[in-house]
């Protein structure tokens, strides 16, 4: 663990009862975790926290964990990213986050600091609403027809994309951070 994380001891995880160290960053990401479930009306097992990724770029290779996916009926319908400090800088690493983690574009993309919130369209990265409040809830994502075989990525675009996400969250990520690492 970075120096930067205070440990304040541990934390349930409000959707896999697992044990955790609790850090500011973690009690944000329960509070998502929290609201999307209380709020939003997505059932515990649609939520996935803490998915692993391993990009590549060229020779070099790189984990980083996603925060949380959203499926519904079977299909990853969101991607949400944690973060602090500023949204923006976190638009185009999730962007391609959300094109890497399944074979297809997930719509919605959601990058957070745990206090605002900016949702992207996954198809266009167009800003497409701001605020907790404005996360598409599962009633309306049911509502949402699934545009399967348009959006399907291709191996050039999924390499393009891991360069993407290799630049902005392994080499340009803390040295001191541990949700992402150099693994080659």
């Amino acid at each position: 663990m970075g120096d930067h994380h205070l440990i304040l001891g541990e934390i349930g995880d409000f959707i896999t009862d697992e044990i955790l160290a609790d850090t500011h960053d973690e009690r944000y990401r329960q509070k998502i975790a929290r609201f999307l479930v209380v709020d939003k009306g997505y059932a515990k097992a649609d939520i996935h926290p803490r998915n692993p990724l391993t990009v590549a770029a060229g020779s070099r290779k790189g984990r980083l964990w996603v925060d949380f996916l959203v499926t519904v009926d079977d299909r990853t319908i969101m991607v949400l990213k944690y973060g602090p400090g500023s949204l923006v800088t976190r638009y185009r690493s999730t962007l391609a986050i959300s094109r890497l983690m399944v074979p297809y574009q997930i719509p919605v993309v959601v990058v957070t600091n745990g206090e605002a919130v900016d949702i992207l369209d996954g198809e266009t990265g167009r800003l497409t609403a701001s605020g907790f409040d404005r996360i598409p809830s599962r009633k309306r994502m049911l509502r949402q027809p699934a545009r399967a075989n348009s959006l399907i990525i291709s191996p050039k675009r999924a390499e393009m994309e891991a360069r993407i996400v290799y630049a902005f969250e392994i080499d340009g990520g803390c040295p001191c951070d541990d949700t992402a690492c150099r693994i080659a």
